[in-house]
């Protein structure tokens, strides 16, 4: 039997001296010795087995049955223990699951268990270990195999008067509570988890760190209006990786039909997303904006459009209304859209429950004293300022704010507070008076989003109830399991974990502990609203070409799958014909296993190893429509000096020859079976003519510098090569008596001139040798080739061919497009830098000593190392060996206005003039010697650009932090060449105000920014703040700094950026001081308006998501 070890969820064995309770007590005893796991018990049972005679019992023994909670029970006891410990060393015990054949299938129980040995006549000395365990049929036994050491059993304990085990005497009790189990899946080990089967849902793959967007996905997929909406896009024209629609559209379909868990690879694919990305955790309120930004652009113009608003936008009120007098400034705002800002986000800190953070969110702020509000037409007034609710949408997504700043540690840290929510609750109290109240605003829990860890990572899952009827869910990555109401309220409300038994009851408490999985985002339905928004899904629902589509690939991956399962049962036969061979430039009659070259492309078959070959060859004939008679096949086989050439022909009457045995015994065993058709033209005369040799002809025409097979020819052994040149001049064509030169292709790097007068057999020719020829030419000829670096002869072409390689080329910089195109060049390794930047600068017309490369990692293509045109370096040089064979090296490429020669000197920089005014208005270029300071870069830029008459004269030369939100300024003394690259520079006109600013202003940096913090753009300057002034005297000096007419002025809000709260911007009112702010070294100020530029940039710090397709 296979007994397990001590994998016990309580602790080790131990003998109890304090607070006697006797073993017969047994309410008492289980309280003390049995931890309440908070689950329902089913049924509590004690069982005694008294035992004499200890030292004779057998090695092993089990107790009678009992019954507890529907299942048959026992103790299985080894009094001599069941370890490799020597022998009479220890006890071992268990609860033993009586008869589990006799179980119906799939059986389980859950059960927690103590098990104690104790005296027969002092039931308060014993001793005893606990445990819980989930038994199934592989694990029908559970419990301690060192349950105690024999000799502390039998021998006389401190604080004990008597021994455990008296007069080889002793009872063995065990106490079981079987629990109850309503998910079915309690301390499941999920082996051979079925989640389809379980729960009709599956899960998704992680791709390293996408639990947060898998989540978020399994939502929106069980929102199934939104998944109708989702698959009303048209997408029969798209492809898969490049559309974000078609993919998601995918993704659901999968999830509808699969019975495995679904991958998501493709749809990061179409987000543009590089595998990298898969492996960084971003913050799922980011990724749905961004996604649902993306899906309603694809919406526009098609059945689905508007779904995205109605199914998750509300309406709500900011306002600031006067107490004294009649006067109310208010803005309505959509929230769940577009714009994180504009998104619910709850406090969680400080609130006991989800109904306290609404209070706290539409919570009233007065505005008395000196924090008055300046009322237009009534001058300063106290005031109510707040935020109240107009509409909420049919699905609510709010946000509960996990994360926040910690002004004392300096970093951002997750709130694990407890925070309690509701599976129902009533939002219409915090709706405007106005509102449509016709029907109740009732919402019900449909999700719960779930963050385990801390801020530096950690793991997400959802909990999700798909409708009305279907229980709740945890979709985890992979797996789906049904859950209890606690694991989706309690145990996500965060705060202490308690196991709810008071501490003196209990010896063996679960330490009471902060919990680190907590509830992050909710999603509520509105009950009026359910049966539109969660309706049951239809077959008509999924768009046909969907279905249709996807139903063919799954077609397709199961015949994959059935050729890869039997694969062994097949081979792949290659034929090379006279018309691959006339194609066919390199050694050989094709390419098979060239290092730095791809195969050739023959036509293959996939032939069973035990077909005969007669029916090969007929299929073969077949294909290429020729008949039976007219083509004979030839095996190629691999020779000694590595060519790869025809053999020996197939013979034709051997019924039983299989190609298996064709493989074996002719073609050494390779992989492939590699055969060349030969097409006989006299089906009369099925045999090569006696004595005959077959040869292969190549031709290496010098004008066009090209080498292509011409054809075979049968030769007499005994004939010699020069009565090969009429055949050759009558194949080509060519005036008899043309003088030819021929040479022999032995292997790469032996090409040999034949002699003329030689017989063939006194070459040493064989079936399926090379012969290549050529016109021969003058010794003028061949030098005027020579001189254009052309080659002149077959040996100097086949070693070029032997040495190529092929070369792609891409822009550094650009996207390719018609300026800077993508292409590649065939060149030989033993080239040298100056052939291919020739060879480059003739394709892209441009002058190669003005061409610039780098060279890529194999891995990635990220930019390496600039080539050094001054080390000359060849080819094979360039070409870093690579261990992912075979790989294709790919050098980046950029146009420069200036030699390199000159860079190699001189340091090119482009530098972007915003003038007074903070605006892009040109770039220039300067090529300066790499010893030049910053500030004469600002001096030649002065004689370019146009300064204020009467300003201060001075430049500011700087670059733009990561994040965009501020300057980081060059002191003027920095080199130019120790300058890192590439680097973005800008420069500035200071202005009067700043370089006059006196002690008691205040300079701080303002930057552009769109709707979200992140979202940045334009460039960021520096600007004076004076004490006392009120916001609405600061922003027309901000107006004057930027230059920006009264209309755009409207359109611009002003935010303080803390670094202490988040990400979250607060916005300013006109009567407010910004000087009076503790301004935090990080700490800017923000001006949101939509960029106009078209060049938005996003901080470095905090990668932003971005989604292409």
């Amino acid at each position: 039997m296979d007994i397990l070890d001590e994998k016990v969820n309580g602790g080790p064995s131990m003998e109890i001296i304090d607070e006697l309770v006797s073993v017969r007590d047994h309410e008492a005893f289980a309280a003390k010795h049995m931890p309440d796991l908070g689950h329902d018990v089913k049924d509590f049972k004690v069982y005694t087995w008294r035992l004499s005679n200890w030292k004779k019992l057998e090695k092993k023994l089990t107790s009678p049955d009992f019954e507890c909670g529907g299942h048959r029970w026992r103790i299985l006891l080894f009094p001599f223990g069941n370890s490799n410990a020597p022998p009479n060393d220890t006890v071992s015990v268990y609860l033993d699951y009586a008869d589990p054949k006799k179980a119906p299938e799939g059986w389980h129980a859950c059960a927690q268990f103590a098990l104690v040995i104790s005296n027969v006549h002092d039931p308060t000395i014993y001793t005893v270990s606990h445990a819980h365990h989930r038994f199934i049929a592989e694990e029908c036994d559970w419990g301690f195999t060192r349950f105690s050491e024999l000799r502390k059993l039998f021998n006389v304990q401190e604080g004990h008067p008597r021994p455990t085990i008296e007069d080889e005497s002793a009872d063995v009790t065990v106490y079981v509570r079987v629990l109850d189990d309503p998910t079915g899946v309690l301390w499941h080990n999920f082996v051979n988890y079925d989640s389809k089967k379980e729960t009709g849902y599956v899960g998704l793959k992680n791709q390293g760190a996408t639990c947060y967007m898998n989540s978020l996905l399994q939502s929106l997929f069980c929102t199934r209006y939104f998944r109708k909406a989702v698959y009303q896009i048209p997408t029969e024209e798209e492809h898969p990786t490049e559309s974000v629609a078609l993919a998601l559209q995918r993704v659901f379909y999968h999830l509808q039909t699969s019975d495995q868990p679904v991958g998501t690879t493709e749809l990061t694919k179409s987000f543009g997303w590089k595998s990298l990305d898969s492996f960084l955790q971003h913050d799922v309120q980011e990724f749905n904006r961004v996604l649902q930004d993306k899906l309603e652009s694809k919406m526009k113009g098609t059945k689905a459009e508007g779904a995205i608003a109605k199914l998750f936008v509300g309406k709500m009120k900011s306002y600031i209304k006067c107490v004294n007098v009649d006067y109310e400034s208010s803005r309505i705002e959509e929230f769940n859209g577009k714009s994180l800002k504009s998104n619910i986000q709850l406090n969680v800190k400080g609130m006991r429950n989800l109904y306290e953070s609404f209070k706290d969110y539409v919570a009233v702020e007065t505005l008395e004293g000196e924090n008055k509000y300046q009322a237009e037409g009534f001058g300063l007034q106290d005031a109510k300022k707040g935020i109240i609710f107009q509409s909420f949408p049919p699905v609510l997504h709010l946000q509960l704010k996990r994360f926040e700043y910690d002004i004392q540690r300096d970093a951002m840290v997750k709130i694990n507070d407890r925070h309690e929510f509701p599976f129902e609750i009533d939002l219409g109290e915090f709706l405007d008076e106005n509102a449509d109240k016709s029907k109740p605003w009732v919402y019900r829990l449909h999700g719960v989003l779930v963050h385990s860890g801390d801020l530096h990572g950690g793991h997400y899952f959802a909990l999700i109830k798909p409708d009305r009827e279907t229980r709740w869910l945890k979709f985890d990555d992979d797996r789906v399991t049904p859950v209890t109401d606690r694991e989706v309220l309690e145990e996500n409300y965060g705060g202490e974990a308690l196991n709810g038994i008071p501490p003196p009851m209990q010896r063996n408490q679960v330490r009471a502990m902060k919990r680190f999985t907590n509830a992050y985002m909710l999603v509520y339905v509105r009950d009026s609203g359910i049966d539109e928004v969660l309706a049951p899904f239809k077959e008509e629902d999924t768009p046909p070409h969907l279905k249709r589509r996807l139903d063919e690939e799954r077609l397709q991956i199961e015949a994959k799958k059935r050729e890869r399962e039997e694969q062994h049962l097949f081979l792949t036969a290659k034929v090379i014909t006279d018309d691959t061979f006339a194609r066919h430039e390199g050694f050989d009659l094709a390419t098979f296993d060239e290092k730095n070259w791809p195969p050739s492309e023959l036509p293959s078959f996939r032939v069973l190893k035990q077909e005969t070959y007669n029916t090969f060859k007929s299929r073969v004939a077949q294909h290429f429509n020729f008949a039976e008679n007219k083509v004979r096949l030839w095996v190629l086989v691999n020779r000694q000096n590595k060519t790869v050439r025809p053999d020996t022909p197939i013979p034709e009457n051997e019924p039983t020859l299989t190609v298996e045995i064709i493989r074996n015994n002719m073609a050494a065993r390779q992989n492939d079976l590699r055969l060349y058709l030969d097409v006989i033209p006299d089906p009369s005369k099925p045999e090569p003519p006696a004595g005959s040799i077959m040869i292969f002809v190549k031709h290496f025409d010098t004008s066009k510098q090209t080498l292509f097979g011409i054809g075979k020819v049968y030769v007499q052994r005994n004939s010699k090569v020069v009565d090969l040149h009429p055949v050759i001049n009558e194949r080509m064509r060519w005036t008899p008596g043309t003088p030819l030169k021929l040479y022999e292709e032995i292997k790469p790097g032996m090409i040999e001139l034949m002699k003329p007068k030689l017989t063939f057999a006194q070459s040493e020719i064989q079936d399926g040798d090379v012969i290549c020829f050529q016109v021969e030419h003058s010794e003028k000829e061949i030098h005027d080739l020579d001189s254009q670096g052309l080659y002149s002869n077959p040996t100097q072409f086949y070693d070029f061919l032997q040495n190529r390689v092929m070369i792609v080329f891409r822009p550094k910089f650009e996207e390719p497009d018609h300026d800077h195109p993508e292409f590649s060049l065939i060149l030989s390794k033993k080239h040298n830098y100056d052939i291919m930047s020739q060879k480059a600068g003739e394709f892209l017309r441009h002058d190669p000593i003005k061409l610039r490369f780098t060279t890529t990692h194999a891995t990635n293509g990220a930019p390496k190392s600039v080539l050094k045109r001054s080390l000359n370096q060849s080819i094979a040089e360039i070409m870093v060996p690579s261990y992912i064979n075979p790989t294709t090296t790919v050098i980046l490429y950029e146009k420069l206005d200036v030699s390199i020669v000159e860079l190699e000197t001189k340091r090119s920089l482009k530098i972007t003039w915003t003038g007074i005014h903070n605006k892009e208005e040109a770039s220039y270029p300067f090529l300066l010697p790499k010893t030049s300071m910053i500030h004469d870069l600002a001096d030649h830029l002065a004689k370019h650009v146009t300064l204020t008459s009467g300003g201060t004269g001075k430049i500011r030369v700087f670059e733009v932090s990561k994040d965009g939100k501020t300057q980081k300024e060059f002191t003027g003394s920095e080199m130019i060449g120790n300058i890192p690259d590439p680097v973005e520079l800008y420069a500035e006109e200071i202005p009067r105000e700043e370089l006059e600013a006196d002690d008691a202003d205040k300079v701080i940096s303002v930057f552009h920014f769109s709707k979200e913090v992140s979202r940045t753009h334009g460039v960021p300057f520096r600007f004076v703040v004076k004490p006392g002034e009120k916001f609405a005297d600061t922003k027309k000096r901000l107006q004057a700094r930027i230059g920006v007419s009264d209309k755009d002025l409207t359109k611009y809000r002003f935010a303080l950026i803390q670094v202490a709260t988040f990400k979250q911007p607060s916005y300013i009112e006109d009567e407010d001081t910004i000087y009076d702010h503790k301004f935090a070294p990080e700490d800017v100020l923000g001006l949101d308006h939509v960029d106009k530029s078209g060049k938005t940039r996003t901080g470095a710090g905090e990668k932003a998501i971005v989604i292409r397709g």
